[in-house]
């Protein structure tokens, strides 16, 4: 009975609702652009994507890892492992991601196609670097969803003093032993922390040894610190691009009432 109630509720958060808008972002650009390790940030329009974007303040709900296409793995075990992982057509581009009800997954990049879609570029990530991000990543493959994570970060930003003990969040408690659940973010934070790349990182000055940096709790990563931190590049390709000079200038705006009056007109054209 529990499980049932458990799935309906997984179900109901990941309802996908009907895009309202066409996507602003150029996703034949963006997939064409990509590079190993790039974070790309999705919107989303499911209950949960619009859950995450209450909690943390931000329009972006998912975060996940491009991994390139599996002959860009260059290491044979971690591609075998892949490929255990995902079940569809190879050659396509792939990326590493935390699903709520599917746990740590492989997936092509091209079922975020009619998204809004941003990219965040690791600034000078070396070639030896990016594989070990990815081989990182796919460590993770197999581990569950972590929903009681995101309800440790909501929790947070209610007063400690206004909860029953019981309900304080666990986000910062220590876990014993190999991790079991995540989030795409923790996913993500903990591949780039394995080569110590910076994402967030808590920065201290010594007056002796100038500055000292320090690891973020991982945990505590969403995706909009991919878009905030200033050691990723954000890159944007638009559906329409204004890089010419005064493009704006001749973009196709239309008069929305007009096009409301359109219809009538067209009718009374027809009765004529």
């Amino acid at each position: 009975m529990i499980q049932k109630l458990k799935r309906r509720v997984i179900e109901w958060l990941q309802h996908e609702q009907a895009a309202e808008e066409q996507p602003i972002c150029d996703y034949g650009r963006l997939s064409y652009e990509l590079r190993l390790c790039d974070v790309v940030l999705i919107e989303g329009r499911s209950h949960v994507s619009k859950i995450i974007q209450t909690i943390t303040k931000s329009p972006w709900s998912h975060a996940v890892l491009y991994i390139g296409r599996l002959h860009d793995i260059h290491n044979p075990i971690m591609r075998e492992k892949v490929k255990s992982h995902y079940s569809g057509i190879l050659g396509r581009q792939l990326v590493i991601e935390s699903i709520l009800g599917e746990g740590t997954i492989v997936s092509p990049l091209k079922k975020y196609q009619d998204q809004h879609l941003r990219i965040c570029r690791p600034k000078g990530l070396t070639q030896q670097d990016a594989q070990k991000v990815i081989e990182s990543a796919i460590g993770h493959l197999g581990l569950e969803y972590d929903i009681r994570h995101n309800l440790d970060l909501m929790r947070l930003l209610i007063p400690w003093s206004a909860l029953p003990r019981r309900w304080h969040s666990s986000i910062f408690s220590h876990h014993a032993g190999i991790p079991t659940k995540e989030i795409c973010s923790l996913m993500i934070s903990e591949a780039f922390n394995s080569v110590n790349f910076p994402i967030l990182p808590i920065i201290k000055t010594d007056h002796q040894k100038g500055l000292k940096l320090y690891h973020r709790n991982p945990r505590l990563y969403t995706p909009r610190d991919f878009d905030y931190s200033p050691f990723f590049e954000i890159i944007k390709y638009p559906i329409i691009e204004l890089s010419d000079t005064a493009i704006y200038q001749q973009l196709p705006w239309q008069n929305a009432q007009a096009d409301e009056q359109q219809p009538s007109n067209d009718k009374a054209q027809d009765s004529e």
